[in-house]
C-alpha cells in the first residue's frame, strides 16, 4: 500500500473516532451537535477578494492643489478661472487624443491645454509662467496621510503599483522628491500602451506587469470617472474622494469609497 493511500486511511479513522457515538457514550450524557465540528475547519470570509496587490492612480498620493494656487498666484484673480479650464481640457484632450488615434502623452496634453485655457482667457502666458505651471507637476508633495498608509500596506504583504495616465517621467520624478521610491514595485504609466483611461487597454497594464487576475488587484482611484472605468474593466476599486466629488452616472460604482487613505488602511485591515 502506497504511503499516500496509507495517510489517507489513517485519517477515515480518526475521523470516524471523533463521529462514532455509541450508547454508552449517549447515556446520561448531552451530545453536542455534529455542526460543531465545523468550528474545526478554517473558513474564508464569502465573497471578499483576494487582494495581492493595489494599483494607485497618481492624485491619491500626489497632492495636486499647489499647481491651481500657483496659477492663481500668477494670474490673480483670473487664476482659479484659468486652472479650472486647464484641468478640464487637459482630460478632455487626452480622450479626444486617443479616440482620433492622434496619440500625445500627458505632458503634451497638458501643455496644450494650458495653451488653450490661456488663449480662451486672453491673459499673458510667458514662457516664464509656462514653465513654472509645468515643472508644478515635476514637484507635487504627497497628502499627509501617505507615508504612513503606504507603509502600513506593504508590512500587509501587497504589492504596490502606480497605474497613471502621467508621464513615467513625471511619476519617477515625484517619487523621487517624496522618497517613494522603496515602496512601489511598479511604476506604470498609461503611455506605455499609448492609451489614456478609462480604456480597457490601459487598465489591463497592471494586470500584464503584476502576472495577478484583476480580482486580485486592488485600484486606488482619485476620480470618480476613474473609479467607474476601473470597476467596469474588473477591478475590487477603492474611491479616495479627498474633494468630496458628485459621483458619477456611469453605470458603475466603486467597492468602496473613503476621504482618505487613511480610512483605506482600516477598510483592508
Amino acid at each position: 500500500m502506497s504511503h499516500s493511500r496509507r495517510t489517507f486511511l489513517n485519517n477515515l479513522v480518526n475521523l470516524a473516532a471523533v463521529t462514532t457515538i455509541t450508547p454508552a457514550a449517549l447515556a446520561g450524557r448531552t451530545v453536542a451537535p455534529l455542526t460543531s465540528l465545523a468550528s474545526l475547519i478554517p473558513t474564508a470570509k464569502v465573497g471578499a477578494p483576494s487582494i495581492k496587490a493595489l494599483a494607485f492612480d497618481a492624485f491619491p498620493i500626489f497632492d495636486p492643489r499647489p499647481v491651481a494656487a500657483l496659477a492663481e498666484t500668477l494670474f490673480g484673480v483670473k487664476g482659479q478661472e484659468l486652472s479650472n479650464l486647464w484641468r478640464l481640457r487637459q482630460f478632455e484632450y487626452q480622450w479626444l487624443r486617443a479616440l482620433s488615434g492622434t496619440y500625445q502623452d500627458f505632458w503634451s496634453v497638458t501643455n496644450d491645454a494650458l495653451t488653450f485655457a490661456a488663449n480662451t482667457l486672453q491673459v499673458d502666458l510667458t514662457e516664464d509662467y509656462r514653465r513654472q505651471l509645468m515643472d508644478s507637476y515635476l514637484h507635487l508633495k504627497v497628502w499627509p496621510d501617505v507615508l504612513p498608509a503606504l507603509q502600513s500596506l506593504k508590512q500587509k504583504g501587497l504589492k504596490l503599483a502606480f497605474l497613471s495616465n502621467m508621464t513615467e517621467k513625471m511619476l519617477k520624478a515625484n517619487i523621487k522628491i517624496n522618497n517613494l521610491d522603496d515602496l512601489f514595485d511598479e511604476v506604470l504609466s498609461t503611455g506605455q500602451v499609448h492609451n489614456y483611461k478609462p480604456s480597457p487597454k490601459a487598465y489591463q497594464l497592471a494586470v500584464d506587469k503584476l502576472r495577478l487576475h484583476p480580482s486580485e488587484i486592488g485600484f486606488v482611484a482619485f476620480a470618480g470617472w476613474d473609479a467607474c472605468g476601473a470597476k467596469t474593466f474588473g477591478y475590487p476599486t477603492y474611491w479616495i474622494n479627498r474633494q468630496g466629488q458628485i459621483a458619477e452616472e456611469l453605470g458603475s460604482t466603486p467597492d468602496w469609497t473613503g476621504r482618505s487613505l487613511t480610512e483605506l488602511v482600516s477598510h483592508l485591515a
